[in-house]
Order: C-alpha cells, then structure tokens, then sequence
C-alpha cells in the first residue's frame, strides 16, 4: 500500500497561506528536509490553487540542488471541481476524488502533498493521511488562511520526530494515531 505524506509551512498561528513568509527562515536544514521528501515521493498530489500557483512557477525554476528537476519530473494528480484541463505533467481529479485517491494509494505509490489546505481536510475527514510534517514558523502572523478549520473533525497523530533548524523553524512529524 502506498501512502500520503503532507509537508506544510506553518506560522505559530496556524497560517499557512501564501508562504513567502518562510524566506528569511530557509536554510540547509530546512532544504534537505525538503529535498528527502520530495526525493522519496513518487507523485504529487494536489489541489487546484496549489497546482496553479506551482505550474506557474516551477516549470521555469531552475536550482542547484535539483529540486526544481524533481518537482517537474514527477506526475501530478490534480483535484478539483472547476479545473478543466492540466498541464506539466499532471492528471486532472474531477469526481469521485475519496474513492480515486484510494486506488492511487493500493498502487504503491508515494503521494507528496504541499499546500492544498481544502484536500487536506479531506484526507483527513477519511482517513487517508499516513504522514504529517509539519514546519512550523516561528513568528504570527494575525490573519490568513489557516491550515485547519475551526471546526475540523478531531484526529489523533503520534509524534515521531521534532528538531529544531538553526534559523528556529520547528520541523515535526507524525502519524496518525489509528
């Protein structure tokens, strides 16, 4: 069975939203973090303003250490109700999006999702998230859209691992307590 891996930028306040905040904070930590997890993931799974931001700026990227190579390599698969075609290699999910989402997972594959707070609240509702890393930020912002709603179904995660980046970035994950 294959599984779904969320990584999320996070502020202490929960927001998740437009993360540009996140620059004065990146380092080699944080990049190999990144890097080890987009490096072991066979496809990324996506919601459509993920998906359009990311096919906006990615094709073009280029980086040392490969990681624009890699997020342009790998398949895609897009949910949404309103997207009517896909580029950059990716596959659009109009319908059915639990059920699908399921038979991707029995074909052994690695799901990586970024971003896509909407799909995310999905995943969780059913049950469909193995792995939760979450980068938490450590400033607040105030306002901005926020990663779980406030009336967010209750879930249990167990800690696995926390560490700390030089620049103060809190990198923790889990998985769900079942």
């Amino acid at each position: 069975m294959g599984k779904i891996i969320v990584a999320m930028y996070v502020t202490l306040d929960g927001v998740m939203e437009e993360p540009s905040w996140t620059a004065p904070y990146w380092d080699d930590e944080l990049a190999k973090f990144q890097l080890d997890l987009l490096f072991g993931s066979d496809a990324l799974l996506l919601g459509r303003v993920t998906y359009e931001g990311f096919a906006a700026a990615w094709p073009s990227a280029e980086d040392e250490e490969g990681f624009a190579d890699r997020i342009n390599q790998l398949p895609k698969y897009i949910v949404s109700t309103t997207l009517q075609r896909t580029e950059w290699n990716a596959r659009l999910i109009t319908s059915n999006f639990v059920q699908e989402v399921v038979k991707l997972k029995k074909t052994g594959q690695r799901l990586l999702v970024y971003g896509s707070a909407e799909l995310i609240e999905t995943l969780l509702k059913h049950d469909l998230i193995d792995e939760l890393h979450l980068m938490t930020f450590p400033l607040v912002l105030g306002e901005g859209k926020r990663l779980f709603k406030e009336n967010a179904d209750q879930k249990m995660f167990n800690l696995q691992t926390i560490r700390s980046t030089d620049s103060g970035v809190l990198i923790a994950s889990y998985i769900p307590d079942k």
